[in-house]
């Protein structure tokens, strides 16, 4: 498996290095990143908002089933059915502490939403720095191609389709090459 890590290693270090030479690459790539982490953030949100809002159900219907066994401990002990009260009792404390662990699930969730949504926003936030810099970088270099290109006008006209010659460009090279031919012919003549 060496060799397969040492290829590894060395596509990582060119693609590092392509990316320190092309820094507005880096900075998309990190838009994009940002961009997948803030929708899995939001899709941890909903999650979590659905955990909640279940564990709100469960604890309701815990909550309704405490108090009929609430209240069949009542009836069992005012008619003297102390082993009915006494199951129903065990019954009530194990529906008691079910709704205290469903009551923990829910605060637990209440807390990871709000810290899933602190996240949201940081990320959001980053977000918009990179894609800030990237809008800032393109019409830096947008600038410069503007200062270093030639002269509006001079290619105005040319409309190269496809890999068809253009017939000026064709023009061109057989002037060139009929120019080089003569000058070879006057230079034989010269020596000759």
């Amino acid at each position: 498996m060496g060799i397969f890590d040492d290829v590894n290693r060395f596509l990582e270090d060119r693609l590092d290095e392509f990316l320190r030479n092309h820094p507005q690459l880096e900075l998309s790539i990190l838009e994009d990143q940002l961009h997948e982490q803030q929708e899995d953030t939001l899709r941890l949100i909903v999650d979590l908002q659905r955990q909640e809002k279940q564990a709100q159900e469960e604890i309701m219907a815990t909550a309704q089933e405490i108090q009929r066994w609430h209240g069949w401990v009542q009836k069992a002990t005012e008619k003297g059915r102390m082993d009915l009260a006494q199951a129903a009792q065990e019954r009530e404390n194990a529906l008691l502490h079910k709704g205290n662990q469903l009551w923990g699930k829910m605060q637990g969730c209440k807390q990871r939403i709000v810290k899933a949504k602190e996240l949201y926003q940081e990320i959001k936030k980053r977000k918009e720095e990179v894609h800030a810099r990237v809008m800032k970088m393109e019409a830096q270099a947008s600038a410069s191609e503007k200062t270093t290109s030639s002269p509006p006008g001079w290619n105005q006209g040319y409309t190269r389709i496809g890999s068809s010659p253009d017939p000026l460009e064709e023009e061109f090279r057989r002037w060139e090459a009929d120019q080089e031919l003569h000058d070879l012919k006057d230079r034989m003549n010269k020596g000759g």
